[in-house]
């Protein structure tokens, strides 16, 4: 009898690395994760080593697959999702990068996102890419590794040379995807979600822009051809002389937010999924159309497949979500993610505090780059009970705020959302998100959607999965929760978070820092 055979995906996030090998029902076979360094050379920037994240890949591959006793030849296909924005310059020669990866979240371009909207680029900006003018897209990255990155890792370059070679096509740019789609193919690749948060790629004629490129000074002799994210002719195959001894397809990736946006099988046009991880991700998928925004929201591509038309998404991309409660540890008022439900149920209310965790500014539908952390609200009776339930109620405001500003923009209106991501694990701010938007919150069966979705997008390249029809089938529902809350009471605590908000804005101005 043949041997059973699965699917893998490399799922790259911004705190580490995981290996996930799904079968034919969608369910979690084996899962290995490792983490990587946060780097943090001066404040407000935010680093990773490239070469750390791909010897954590390599690990995660080999380990998940020896957890489960698989051999590499039973994997029909790799997908790969990742860490979006996130930007690397790498020797075409050596394979070496030029510098560490400079991280979505890294505000050191901020500056010169100002100057662009000073100089009124900010809607021939958002009109080609979808996106709002930030230091968060990976085209002030590459601009400012072209000029000012300190090429440590290439020995034989100074900072001089580091234009002319990429001009030459001798130095590459990739987001995440494309430097692991690289290293596991040898392919300089990148499909069309990634690409479309670069800030240099035009989401309506599906090609690199000549003008953003010329603004950036970024050569497009060092860009990666796009491709569909879940792509019939594959990205190329894995080195059967390389880690993993086999020749296995990789055939479809997607940006992290998209990922969990085809593992919660959204579709269809109006179909809504919101992501809870270091940040959180709201999604909605618009068909074919994409869908502009007058609320602060971004217009993205959602995914295509091989053949097909694009989709396109509105997203509302918040900032800081999962990362607040990770902040309650590092300053110990927990010690462990576990204990903020007990310590939030403890008491009946934050007792008038808010937290507003704008640690790298603020995201949709705010985008304040400028904002800052902030708590309002303390009195000598503050405990740290109040400040934890704060942190979490600060994350279901900020869904509710883009909540609000998708359905003002696509004229639907949400009866339910679909949730994931490590934080939905926690039964009470299923609860607490459910009463303070409105709206049902339904959790799946399986929670790493994000992984999921990479992996249907690989697995219907290589005919693993025969239509998408089949992955509806193998969504499951884990639990629903309804809102509980007086909606007058949610609607005047919520007015009262917008009250914070507005404290917390424009804050890190010259020695404000």
């Amino acid at each position: 009898m043949a041997a059973r055979t699965y699917v893998g995906a490399v799922d790259q996030g911004t705190t580490g690395t995981r290996f996930i090998v799904f079968d034919h029902e969608g369910q979690v076979v084996s899962n290995a994760y490792e983490t990587h360094e946060q780097i943090y050379p001066e404040p407000g920037w935010v680093e990773h080593d490239p070469m750390e994240i791909w010897e954590n890949t390599k690990s995660v591959i080999t380990q998940a697959l020896g957890q489960a006793g698989i051999s590499p030849d039973q994997l029909e296909a790799i997908g790969v999702t990742n860490q979006r924005e996130t930007t690397v310059l790498w020797d075409a020669d050596s394979g070496r990068p030029v510098h560490n990866a400079i991280v979505w979240q890294d505000r050191r371009t901020t500056e010169r996102v100002e100057e662009l909207e000073e100089d009124g680029k900010t809607d021939e900006i958002r009109a080609k890419t979808g996106l709002e003018p930030d230091a968060y897209f990976s085209a002030t990255k590459a601009e400012w590794l072209l000029e000012e990155g300190d090429p440590i890792k290439m020995e034989r370059s100074r900072p001089a040379d580091v234009r002319d070679r990429a001009e030459r096509g001798e130095v590459l740019f990739g987001t995440i995807d494309t430097w692991l789609i690289y290293n596991l193919t040898g392919q300089h690749i990148t499909e069309v979600t990634n690409a479309s948060r670069t800030m240099l790629y035009n989401i309506h004629d599906l090609e690199w822009d000549d003008d953003l490129l010329a603004e950036f000074s970024v050569p497009r002799e060092m860009l990666p051809e796009v491709r569909p994210s879940s792509d019939d002719a594959t990205y190329g195959s894995t080195d059967p002389d390389g880690f993993l001894e086999a020749e296995v397809p990789v055939a479809g990736a997607l940006g992290d937010q998209q990922a969990a946006l085809f593992g919660q099988t959204c579709f269809d046009a109006g179909n809504a999924k919101n992501t809870y991880g270091t940040g959180s991700f709201f999604l909605m998928n618009t068909g074919n159309e994409a869908v502009e925004s007058d609320h602060g929201l971004l217009t993205t591509i959602g995914f295509q497949r091989s053949g097909e038309d694009v989709q396109y998404a509105l997203e509302g991309a918040i900032f800081v979500t999962g990362a607040a409660v990770e902040w309650l540890e590092d300053v110990d008022l927990i010690d462990d993610p576990s204990e903020t439900a007990e310590l939030a149920r403890s008491v009946d209310s934050t007792d008038g505090v808010y937290v507003v965790p704008a640690f790298t500014g603020l995201g949709a539908p705010h985008w304040d780059q400028r904002a800052r952390g902030t708590i309002v609200g303390m009195t000598r009776g503050t405990r740290k009970e109040h400040i934890v339930r704060a942190t979490l109620e600060s994350i279901a405001y900020q869904t509710r705020d883009v909540a609000e500003a998708m359905e003002a923009d696509s004229g639907i209106e949400m009866t339910s959302l679909k949730v994931d991501g490590g934080a939905v694990k926690n039964n009470y701010l299923c609860q607490l998100q459910s009463d303070i938007i409105g709206s049902e919150i339904v959790r799946p069966v399986v929670d790493e959607t994000t992984a999921l979705g990479s992996a249907y997008a690989a697995g219907l390249a290589v005919g693993y999965w025969d239509d998408v029809d089949e992955l509806r089938d193998n969504w499951q529902v884990d639990r629903e929760f309804e809102p509980e809350m007086d909606p007058e009471v949610a609607d005047s605590r919520y007015d009262r978070w917008n009250d914070a908000i507005e404290r917390s804005l424009d804050w890190a101005r010259e020695g404000g820092d």
